[in-house]
């Protein structure tokens, strides 16, 4: 992709979908998913609390380079989710109280930023959230031009533009575009199931019973001794 390649329109799912998948946690998504779409465990809230659902608006920056963050503001609209990547490693923080500012006048939900972040408190009290990977006061210039709006790779998740972007506190997941339905159903299964195997949790019975593992584990060659002297 050709460096200054910007995309002005995207597709979006609906609002209704979005509602759907921010009914469920982060967990509850990627399991529905097969266990895939996790962005890596480093990139973590700025506060805690925050939980968001909404498309993305991808943009791909250069090192201690916030200039297309810059860019992608202009392009960005109501319920959205701004995802940052860099070209190369980098924990500068590229983002702060004034871009917030900016980006919620545009309706920007939330950013999530494979780089550095800053201006934590004001953040916290404008409740804007931000996933970033790192926490850093270091500043940074505008110099040299990126991309927005073509597929990323942000923190090991391949993000493409109108992707749905699920985050809590346990961290980000990606929902490809299309698929936001059958995994918001999905999810919806298996958080009734949990609900469930949490009450019979909560009367006393045993996952081990629950989930019928006991003949597994013998299989498996779990042997249980009833004293230490049992045991040669």
């Amino acid at each position: 992709m050709k460096m200054g390649t910007v995309v002005r329109n995207i597709p979006r799912c609906s609002a209704d979908q979005l509602k759907l998948l921010s009914q469920h946690g982060v967990a509850t998504v990627h399991e529905a998913m097969g266990r895939t779409g996790l962005m890596k465990p480093y990139m973590r809230p700025v506060y805690t609390g925050a939980q968001v659902a909404g498309n993305a608006v991808t943009v791909l920056a250069h090192p201690g380079d916030n200039w297309m963050l810059h860019v992608a503001a202009e392009l960005c609209r109501p319920g959205d989710v701004l995802v940052v990547a860099v070209s190369a490693d980098c924990t500068d923080g590229m983002f702060g109280e004034l871009l917030a500012t900016s980006l919620r006048a545009h309706g920007v939900q939330a950013l999530v930023i494979d780089a550095g972040c800053r201006d934590i408190a004001e953040l916290t009290r404008m409740a804007f959230p931000v996933w970033s990977k790192a926490v850093s006061a270091k500043g940074t210039i505008k110099a040299t031009v990126g991309c927005v709006n073509i597929p990323i790779v942000c923190a090991g998740a391949l993000v493409s533009p109108g992707d749905v972007i699920v985050a809590d506190d346990d961290g980000v997941v990606v929902v490809p575009y299309g698929q936001a339905e059958p995994i918001a159903a999905a999810a919806k299964e298996r958080t009734a199931r949990e609900a469930k195997k949490r009450a019979r949790l909560a009367a006393g019975e045993l996952n081990l019973d629950i989930e019928n593992m006991r003949d597994k584990l013998a299989a498996a060659g779990l042997v249980y001794y009833e004293t230490q002297e049992e045991v040669k």
